[in-house]
């Protein structure tokens, strides 16, 4: 298979066959437990299905890039090891929505959200809000534990296994502090430039690109430089990644992005857009911008705010930003590539997936 034949489509189907297998005998282990548990599963299963997959073809290619695309014996354990980090990303996820009070995900409803309706919907007792919240934050647990279990049971020998439970623990580390970090700034209401993209790099960029390519790396035997060597290549990408995702947190279309529009608006999400446009507005759009995040906002005030934005040139830094460490991404790539040998076939397929990452739409 040549980079140019590679398929995302197949690669996603395989990646969502591999949850759905471990979803399954997760679901046999805990049927014991009745019909509360198998609502929890069913939850885990909506959960974790469709998305980009980035962060599973970023482990993929990751460990193609050392020691070439698997082999047949070794391309279930690496597959398995991949889909891992897709638990992880949609505990992230079911985490967020919850700490941001977001009521939609993917164009369907939040998992707190989905359980509150379901108290009401039964005429439960207590706080159906409380309920919903409890389901989330333990159906979050559970995905931060079940990616674990699953790399850790991916198939490979512990030689090589270990180390990428290693990478794994501090990319786990690094989002659930790169979080709080979130939270805190926005409880502050006021975040600069740096200290947006100090919570960009943790929350997001490391453990999107950068550490998905060093758990793979990692299976294929990466020592200390060569993973230093590869976050040349997967950490200004992963901010580049995040700078789209911010920009079309604002200026996204909600029929592709599933969210309604303006939400990290109305979220209050002190990001780098946030931040450049704070810095470059006039005082007057400047405080009307800073008054309104995190309010309700009606269509037309996002329409008002977006253009504030875009107005005093943040949009167009930002985009000038996602080019400017894409280039030096792809530059690093191309010099692992020439200078220690990665192999030809990933980098073409880890330069297709940092276009899909940086150009996308959704």
């Amino acid at each position: 298979m040549t980079s140019q034949a590679w398929d995302p489509t197949a690669f996603r189907t395989e990646v969502q066959a591999t949850l759905d297998t471990f979803l399954a005998d997760q679901a046999a282990r805990l049927a014991p437990l009745g019909g509360d548990a198998a609502r929890l599963l069913s939850e885990a299963r909506v959960t974790v299905a469709g998305g980009k997959r980035f962060r599973a073809a970023f482990c993929h290619w990751g460990y193609a890039a050392l020691a070439g695309p698997p082999t047949a014996g070794d391309a279930e354990a690496v597959r398995r090891a991949a889909a891992a980090l897709e638990l992880l990303h949609a505990s992230a996820l079911v985490h967020d929505d919850l700490m941001d009070a977001s009521d939609t995900r993917r164009g369907r409803s939040a998992t707190h959200r989905t359980f509150e309706r379901a108290h009401r919907a039964d005429g439960w007792r207590g706080d159906p809000e409380q309920y919903g919240a409890a389901a989330a934050i333990l159906l979050g647990d559970l995905l931060l534990s079940w990616s674990d279990e699953l790399l850790r049971r991916c198939g490979l020998g512990w030689d090589r296994v270990g180390p990428a439970l290693d990478v794994f623990d501090l990319c786990r580390s690094e989002v659930i502090a790169g979080q709080f970090l979130d939270v805190s700034v926005q409880a502050r209401g006021r975040a600069d430039v740096a200290q947006a993209m100090t919570v960009l790099r943790y929350k997001s960029a490391k453990y999107s690109i950068e550490r998905p390519i060093h758990v793979g790396a990692a299976l294929a035997g990466a020592d200390a430089a060569t993973l230093d060597r590869l976050s040349a290549f997967g950490l200004p990408l992963g901010e580049a990644f995040q700078l789209r995702d911010d920009l079309l947190g604002v200026f996204g279309d909600p029929a592709a992005t599933g969210k309604p529009a303006g939400d990290d608006l109305v979220e209050g999400k002190r990001t780098v857009l946030v931040a450049l446009a704070l810095a470059n507005a006039t005082p007057t759009d400047a405080e009307r911008l800073d008054t309104a995040l995190g309010t309700a906002l009606s269509e037309t005030e996002v329409a008002d705010l977006r253009t504030i934005i875009d107005g005093c040139g943040a949009r167009a830094e930002v985009e000038t930003m996602i080019d400017d460490l894409a280039r030096q991404a792809v530059d690093a790539l191309r010099s692992g590539r020439a200078e220690a040998g990665w192999d030809a076939e990933a980098c073409g397929v880890l330069e297709q997936l940092a276009a899909a990452a940086t150009r996308r739409t959704r």
